[in-house]
């Protein structure tokens, strides 16, 4: 069972809210969460819509172990089509309300058309209703959580959010639950907020009792967390320094993309890295670290809550709550740090805060103003074109006021949020944009981690490393250690690791257990909650499934081979330091062997044969 057999349909072009039973011949080829709501959406939108137009929908997906007492079960996903690549979005996010959501009674919620004014949706178990919005049109993230627990006096509430960002067109807003968790990538926000939905507030009493074998359940959990527990990185590592642990690590193996990815060393690395949160401020004695947190039904607790300096700049005339708020992750530190060659670990931490706030994802927000920094260098832009800001490279206080602006979508804060590709379109030094269909890269360098390249150039939703993260295998050895500098190979380990991951996401628990677990660990888990076979075989055919039917989806949009590709910078400009010194990117190498490895003819089209193999929809 597990899963709860019931959809939520929100109508917000007629207001209405209505239930549904959950397709369960679909839950049985794409599991849940990721795959089974890319499944609803394929089958109702239209692959060339407008992503902010009526047409487009918008799906909170939860898989069957979310809200379980799977370990890190706790995820769930945004589904709809991106503003910002024009192609497949699914943005996943932990914290709370998706255990909420399911516990609710409901298994996903489709949002389909427009509504004429604000609203937003409230869960109770059974009864959903909308409810006007003006009130909270125009407030942030945090503004809007503490109104709506006002407003319904319980504390017990869980809420995700848009922010001024996605109200004021950001084309990487985010949607913000339990205040600083997202579902943080691909404009996800901006398309919620072009439906003038701005938050859904959930609250869920009926638990999830409905396992298949809930015995055997309950032991495979069980001998699943000693797993997490023992193991090096899930059960040390990233409790004690969160992500952030591999900031000098990738800095060391010269693969920390530095001051636009014009570098893969960074000089500061160390003053914004997860030890640097450990240790004493010069200023206050305080380190930046307060505690770690966790999701829910997490063992792992990789989430960090810090500090700020409240005498540093810009920040001593905040509110109180600024003072413990969400933490630095490594992609976060890396994207408003090494990438803008600032080295200000409280700067970094406000502008996390003010992304947190106001719904901005914090990698492609820090990507963009890298790319204004070296276009304000080279003399593209200059202080007038930003509003008299010095948008240096390695300057905190330019950082800390793009970011003030952005939030706000006022002044050259509007332009970073077009993201890189627009901006340095509109400014004509379009090479200067670091991103892969649109969206900007993560925090490692592809010259000097070969298969990270393959990942990016062929992600369904634009350079992501989510969704083949075959740093474990590079760097962590894990499951084996795979040489960074080496192609051969990469194509099956690049494949391996997205189907891994496809059904991780939809299985409603978090990737990070697969430091630790594979799908052998999974499997059992999903087979003991689920009904029906999942053995570790059906689990990576559902993973490849889902895969294929994103990139179905893609090619309806428009997306060929030729957008499987990477900024010249990678392909042509050798590293300058460190261990992969001299090299580029060698994509070319590997796309070939990739594409037929996934049954793809040479435009990146899926062959009739691979379409009937998986039971695609024409």
């Amino acid at each position: 069972m597990a899963w709860t057999k019931q959809i939520l349909r929100v109508n917000l072009t007629e207001g209405t809210v209505n239930a549904e039973p959950l397709n369960m011949e679909w839950a049985n080829e794409y599991l849940g969460q990721r795959g089974l709501a890319t499944r609803y959406f394929v089958d109702e939108v239209d692959a060339t819509c407008d992503a902010l137009g009526p047409d487009n929908k918008l799906i909170m997906a939860t898989g069957p172990l979310t809200g379980t007492m799977a370990s890190t079960g706790g995820r769930y996903s945004v589904i709809c089509k991106s503003p910002l690549t024009g192609v497949m979005a699914c943005s996943n996010s932990g914290g709370f309300i998706g255990a909420e959501l399911k516990n609710a009674g409901w298994d996903m919620v489709i949002f389909e058309g427009q509504s004429p004014t604000p609203v937003y949706l409230h869960v109770e178990n059974e009864k959903a209703e909308l409810i006007p919005a003006d009130d909270l049109w125009g407030k942030s993230v945090w503004e809007t959580d503490e109104l709506l627990h006002q407003k319904h006096q319980d504390p017990q509430l869980r809420i995700a959010a848009i922010g001024r960002s996605a109200e004021e067109g950001c084309l990487f807003a985010a949607v913000v639950n339990d205040l600083h968790r997202a579902a943080g990538r691909s404009g996800v926000g901006t398309v919620m907020a072009s439906k003038n939905l701005k938050a859904v507030a959930v609250r869920g009493s009926k638990g999830v009792g409905n396992i298949k074998d809930p015995i055997r359940f309950m032991r495979e959990t069980a001998d699943q967390k000693k797993v997490l527990a023992e193991n090096a990185v899930t059960g040390t590592g990233l409790p004690t320094y969160g992500t952030q642990v591999l900031m000098n690590v990738i800095n060391e193996l010269g693969a920390l993309p530095t001051r636009n990815m014009s570098e893969v060393q960074f000089e500061g690395a160390h003053d914004v890295s997860g030890e640097a949160m450990h240790e004493p401020r010069k200023s206050d004695g305080k380190p930046n670290l307060t505690t770690n947190g966790a999701c829910f039904g997490c063992t792992i607790a990789c989430g960090r809550i810090s500090t700020v300096d409240k005498t540093h700049f810009s920040v001593a005339d905040k509110p109180e709550y600024w003072g413990n708020s969400g933490g630095l992750e490594y992609e976060a530190a890396w994207a408003l740090g090494p990438d803008t060659g600032v080295n200000d670990i409280d700067a970094l931490t406000y502008v996390n805060f003010l992304c947190n706030e106001d719904g901005m994802d914090p990698i492609s927000f820090g990507s963009t103003v890298a790319a204004a920094m070296e276009l304000y260098e080279a003399g593209d832009i200059n202080s007038e074109t930003t509003g008299g800001i010095e948008l240096k490279f390695g300057s905190a206080e330019a950082l800390v006021a793009i970011a003030e602006l952005t939030a706000k979508g006022e002044g050259f804060g509007k332009d970073i949020g077009l993201g890189s590709k627009r901006l340095c379109e509109k400014y004509g030094k379009p090479e200067f944009s670091m991103t892969v269909k649109g969206q900007e890269f993560p925090a490692y360098d592809p010259r000097g981690i070969q298969g990270m390249g393959l990942t990016y150039a062929t992600s369904n939703r634009g350079a992501c490393h989510l969704r083949s993260y075959t740093v474990s295998s590079e760097v962590l050895g894990i499951p084996v250690k795979t040489d960074p500098l080496e192609t051969e190979g990469k194509p099956e380990l690049v494949m391996a690791f997205q189907d891994a991951t496809a059904a991780v996401d939809s299985s409603g628990l978090c990737i990070f257990t697969t430091f630790a677990w594979s799908l052998e660990n999974i499997a059992p888990q999903i087979d003991a909650a689920c009904e029906g076979d999942w053995s570790v075989e059906k689990c990576a055919e559902v993973g490849a499934r889902i895969w294929q039917l994103e990139r179905d989806f893609n090619n309806r949009a428009g997306m060929t081979a030729a957008d499987d590709t990477l900024p010249q910078r990678l392909l042509k400009d050798a590293a300058n330091a460190g261990p992969a010194e001299g090299r580029v990117c060698d994509l070319d190498q590997m796309i070939p062997q990739y594409y037929e490895l996934r049954g793809w003819d040479s435009e990146g089209r899926l062959t009739d044969e691979t379409r009937s193999r998986y039971g695609l929809p024409a």
